[in-house]
């Protein structure tokens, strides 16, 4: 077992290495040129569309099952998670602060590809027997493409991988819960079961009303934490910027408790860092976009730029300017435990509270994960076998949760970035050979006077 472990690693690290890095590195400018960075060009307007209607009503009009913000914070509750807070402190360890220079370069990269995702979950979604909208790539690849094989492949293995992803998300939640308040993870479990379980149930619309509360809550306790710590290091800030500018584009030596790192290990963990931060190219934010109130999927395609700027460009950022200013990315033992950072900042700047702040930002962040994703696993199953298969496989996952919480999710964990990688794969050849209704949605958008030139006040 042991032996075959090793090579299932192996395996991981060889693909998670240059093949999606240019997959998913090169494949997001590739998409994001075809695209005219808009996300650069109409970075204003974008912003004004969405920050700047985060609690307003929406008056935009058109059909849909929940808001367009129920819709990004459900999306969000997925990709921002545990690694949020403990994956930036690993990239800077293993590829030292110019990493946080690729993982912003990752997130404006990966606009291209989400965006497109997205606005194609919109335009090629359906609604269901209970007559609720979905989509996601295995409509898209099925209707636009034609390729319901490819659709079929798709949701197959997402459904199933999410299986051991449920798992490993509880079982990080029964951690937390031990270390922090010395809970028995068989009672967390147990706990976590029950709550998740009574949001899933209820379907989109209660997901819906749940992450628009709950995502912008957690996210502001984090948040708050961290720039409270970075305006008490400020004169600092100017030194961390040099940091990770300057070790951007050359290797940087030992120092303190950092081991050191080459220029290929810097570039690799932060465009790795952005990757799995936003979750651009992985097909999985499209599910929660197809259900929203919009009048056209251009307008719901720029919550997907949203995204990636809460997720990677405010979260993670935050994260990272925590340890670097900190200075504890260089104190002695620095490298036994990367993770253990952001709680040990926290624990210095605000005593013992700091570290409960971390850890229930952690416990939020997992369980609002879990709720979305088992969501993803039931459209999946919709998908593969129709709405009743659907419901029997929300109680798998829901089972899951327990039994990962207790620990027996450990010997499946190699196999998570494997499957991961089987996803991604159909969904990006997908977004490659339909990235050109998005051009043209796009061109429809900006040029008509219903959307863009009524919006900014230039209609005839």
């Amino acid at each position: 077992m042991d032996r075959f472990l090793e090579i299932i690693g192996a395996i991981t690290a060889w693909v998670w290495g240059i093949p999606m890095l240019l997959l998913l590195g090169v494949g997001g400018f590739i998409l994001s040129a075809r695209m005219g960075f808009f996300q650069v060009r109409y970075a204003p307007y974008i912003l004004k569309q969405t920050f700047g209607k985060m609690f307003g009503k929406s008056n935009v009009g058109g059909d849909g099952t929940v808001s367009p913000f129920q819709a990004v914070t459900a999306a969000l509750a997925s990709t921002v998670g545990a690694s949020n807070i403990i994956g930036v402190p690993a990239a800077i360890m293993f590829g030292g602060p110019g990493a946080v220079f690729w993982m912003w370069i990752m997130a404006i990269m990966g606009m291209g590809p989400k965006f497109i995702e997205v606005v194609l979950g919109m335009k090629y979604r359906g609604k269901n027997e209970e007559g609720e909208y979905v989509g996601g790539p295995m409509y898209y690849m099925e209707k636009g493409l034609n390729m319901r094989w490819l659709g079929v492949i798709f949701s197959f293995f997402l459904m199933t991988e999410l299986i051991p992803s449920v798992m490993v998300q509880a079982n990080s939640v029964a951690a937390s819960a031990k270390e922090s308040f010395n809970i028995s993870p068989s009672i967390t479990g147990i706990f976590t079961l029950v709550v998740v379980g009574l949001v899933v149930i209820g379907g989109i619309k209660r997901i819906g009303k749940v992450t628009e509360k709950l995502v912008p809550i957690m996210a502001s306790l984090y948040l708050l934490g961290a720039l409270i710590i970075i305006v008490l290091n400020i004169g600092k800030v100017p030194e961390v910027i040099g940091l990770i500018f300057s070790y951007a584009f050359r290797p940087m030596a030992a120092v303190g408790g950092f081991a050191g790192s080459a220029l290929a290990a810097t570039v690799r963990w932060g465009v790795a860092r952005g990757m799995y931060s936003n979750e651009a190219g992985m097909g999985t934010a499209p599910m929660a976009h197809a259900a929203a109130v919009t009048d056209h999927p251009v307008r719901q395609g720029f919550w997907a730029i949203f995204e990636i700027i809460v997720d990677t460009l405010l979260i993670c950022t935050a994260t990272a300017f925590v340890v670097l200013s900190s200075g504890l990315w260089n104190a002695p033992g620095a490298m036994d435990n990367p993770s253990g950072m952001p709680a040990a900042a926290f624990s210095h700047y605000f005593g013992p509270i700091g570290g409960y702040v971390v850890t229930i930002s952690l416990l939020f962040f997992v369980v609002s994960t879990l709720i979305v994703v088992i969501f993803y696993g039931e459209k999946q199953a919709e998908f593969l076998f129709g709405l009743k298969f659907s419901r029997v496989m929300r109680y798998v996952y829901l089972i899951s949760i327990y039994i990962g919480a207790i620990g027996a999710a450990k010997l499946l964990w190699q196999f998570l970035d494997i499957m991961l990688a089987t996803i991604i794969l159909p969904n990006m050849i997908a977004v490659f050979l339909l990235h050109k209704d998005v051009v043209e949605l796009t061109k429809e958008f900006f040029t008509s006077e219903k959307y863009y030139l009524k919006d900014i006040g230039k209609t005839k």
